[in-house]
């Protein structure tokens, strides 16, 4: 598969492809997440701290990840934090999701970004596998998340 694909940013009006991205998400996370209403989404790809990266073979979607960039307040560097990355199941381990990564550690290192970083849960052993082979040793966390009961709708069509 090596070659056979190219790797681009997910454009700011291109929602149709960023919704075939996160049905690749939920597929290969085997969830079924909504996706949100295309008008967050279009707000999401017009910000210039998220990124929406694809790997398209075929003018298929193989591949993908998101990603947003967090500013530091004590340097002028900033740092990347995945939120998502996924290969379609039957292409996984033939270097689609290596060369997402390299995708971005190329972008961040001509565009002041000085850190990538990314969550696994401890018991995905096939994250934590990919991760190592492609960052390298990993430090223990722990993560935190406090649930907010929300009485605004932002369900828009």
């Amino acid at each position: 598969m090596k070659n056979n694909f190219k790797i681009s940013r997910i454009q700011e009006n291109d929602i149709e492809r960023f919704i075939e991205l996160i049905e690749l998400l939920n597929e290969v996370f085997e969830e079924s997440n909504k996706v949100a209403s295309k008008r967050q989404l279009k707000k999401l790809l017009n910000k210039p701290d998220f990124y929406a990266i694809a790997a398209i073979h075929e003018n298929k979607i193989i591949g993908g990840l998101t990603a947003y960039q967090l500013e530091k307040y004590y340097t002028d560097k900033s740092e990347l934090y995945i939120y998502d990355i996924a290969v379609k199941v039957e292409l996984q381990n033939q270097g689609v999701g290596k060369e997402l990564i390299d995708h971005l550690k190329n972008y961040s290192s001509n565009n002041g970004i000085e850190t990538i970083f990314v969550e696994a849960h401890s018991e995905d052993e096939q994250a934590i596998k990919f991760y190592k082979s492609t960052f390298g040793k990993g430090e223990k966390v722990d993560h935190f998340n406090f649930e907010i009961k929300t009485t605004h709708n932002n369900d828009y069509k």
